[in-house]
């Protein structure tokens, strides 16, 4: 392994923009169309059913990803694949801005992800190289977990006003100012520390594949059913490949995901937690999405700023909340109140009706979702880094990004599974609008549903103590 001096405090903090601006891009993509997927949709004629597909393709590559990216930066250098990805990422959003059809669409969007996984574990792991164990590297790794819950919100708002007044396609193009001033920024990073090993591409082939075909057949089953003949074989199919990629790490000589970096129960309980967050924070921008502008007639402007009290909550939240409780109390205590506000705040949304006034429970329920997910946010970054060997910063790093999302494409793959059974099980005769809202509500109870099972989790597996001021793990010990 190489090491590498900390860098002048001036050029940490520069690092430090660097670092966040890059995971703010990466996270904001995420969310960047869903304000526009109508639009989309009509433009490219893809039909409604598949429009998920422009999300879902870059949470699956993304995720999918993540591991193989980390383990990428470890052995050849974070800040070089950090650049490297940026270029990918590049590259495909000017795809994306010129795509004419639907599957060039989603291929940049999968193209984009590719790009994402390099980028992302790589910053997380450069802002470990850069700040030293202990109070300053805690108040970094806030920082970089408040753009993990502020991308998303922030990709809503200017998705709509991109949509609005000049074109989905800059959606895709706006990401390359952006990106290039990121690259322009890179001068700032250390090279980051160098591992010995290879890189597990048929693990991550594996695993890629069997969360797609996974994703693919819940959607299917939601309306084909689950006896349908493309619902099982896609069922099956992942299945197997799950299985085949547990067979690869446990004969691979460099695993996609080494089994320390799960063994402290910490770790494993705040990537449980992340999964939980993220299959329930993506599903709910869905279903808001489609209720502003199918249900209230929301122009796409209107609906990206009536995103702004989720915005105005995750900073609340990340910024000042959250930091606070961290600094008090243990992990485990924080994540539990974080999503036990974030699953009032679903509760609340179950209240929506087409007709109603959005002050009474699309704005308040909203900045109360983005305060609880704020708070959780912060800690399960925290959480899933604390405590792991030195060798396996990136692996550990890209699994935290990992579970945010692949927790939002099976999420999302779920409750709109949900949505569309409430929707087609209300009575007959029920208006349009109400039973699509009835769907929507159902959806979100669902993602309080998560959001209560992420608190059982952090009960279960987070000890009392982990990550408070009185128990502040070191780098490479166990909680």
């Amino acid at each position: 392994m190489t090491s590498i001096d900390p860098p002048r405090p001036a050029r940490s903090g520069l690092a430090l923009l660097v670092i966040a601006a890059a995971q703010l891009l990466m996270v904001m993509d995420g969310t960047i169309v869903t304000v526009g997927l109508p639009v989309i949709g009509t433009g490219l004629g893809i039909p409604e059913a598949d429009l998920d597909w422009v999300l879902t393709a870059y949470a699956l590559a993304f995720g999918g990803l993540l591991l193989a990216g980390g383990r990428a930066g470890d052995v050849f250098g974070r800040r070089r694949l950090f650049r490297a990805g940026l270029v990918v990422f590049l590259a495909a959003s000017l795809l994306g801005g010129v795509a004419g059809s639907g599957a060039v669409l989603i291929a940049a969007r999968v193209l984009q992800g590719v790009g994402a996984a390099i980028v992302a574990p790589a910053a997380l792991s450069l802002l470990a190289d850069t700040f030293p164990a202990g109070p300053e590297r805690n108040k970094a790794l806030g920082v970089y977990g408040a753009m993990g819950g502020l991308g998303s919100v922030a990709g809503l708002l200017l998705g709509g006003a991109l949509t609005e007044y000049l074109g989905w396609r800059w959606i895709m193009f706006i990401n390359i100012p952006i990106a290039l001033l990121v690259l322009a920024g890179t001068f700032a990073l250390v090279p980051g520390t160098r591992e010995r090993g290879g890189i597990d591409l048929p693990g991550a082939a594996t695993v890629t594949l069997a969360l797609g075909s996974l994703v693919y057949a819940i959607n299917r089953a939601g309306s084909h059913g689950v006896g349908d003949g493309l619902t099982l074989t896609f069922g099956a199919a992942a299945l197997a490949l799950l299985a085949a990629f547990l067979v690869i790490q446990g004969k691979a000589r460099s695993p996609m995901l080494p089994s320390g970096v799960l063994a402290d129960r910490g770790r494993l309980g705040a990537n449980l937690v992340m999964l939980l967050m993220g299959a329930g924070q993506l599903a709910t921008f869905y279903f808001l999405t489609l209720y502003m502008q199918t249900i209230k007639q929301y122009t796409p402007m209107i609906t990206g700023l009536a995103y702004l009290p989720f915005a105005i909550g995750i900073g609340v939240g990340s910024g000042l909340v959250g930091p606070r409780l961290q600094a008090r109390a243990s992990t485990r205590s924080v994540l539990m109140i974080g999503m036990a506000v974030a699953a009032l705040a679903m509760v609340w949304f179950g209240f929506l009706t087409p007709g109603q006034n959005p002050l009474l429970v699309l704005l308040p329920a909203q900045l109360a979702g983005g305060i609880g997910l704020g708070i959780g946010f912060v800690a399960a970054t925290i959480g899933g880094v604390q405590g792991v060997a030195p060798r396996d910063s990136g692996i550990a790093s890209g699994l935290v990004n990992t579970s945010q999302q692949i927790g939002g494409a099976l999420g999302l793959a779920v409750l709109a599974g949900i949505a569309v059974a409430a929707t087609a099980g209300r009575p007959r005769g029920t208006p349009l609008p109400d039973a699509l809202t009835s769907g929507y509500t159902a959806g979100m109870l669902g993602a309080a549903a998560f959001y209560l099972a992420a608190i059982l989790t952090a009960v279960l597996l987070l000890r009392p103590g982990a990550g408070s001021p009185a128990a502040e793990p070191v780098a490479g010990t166990s909680r």
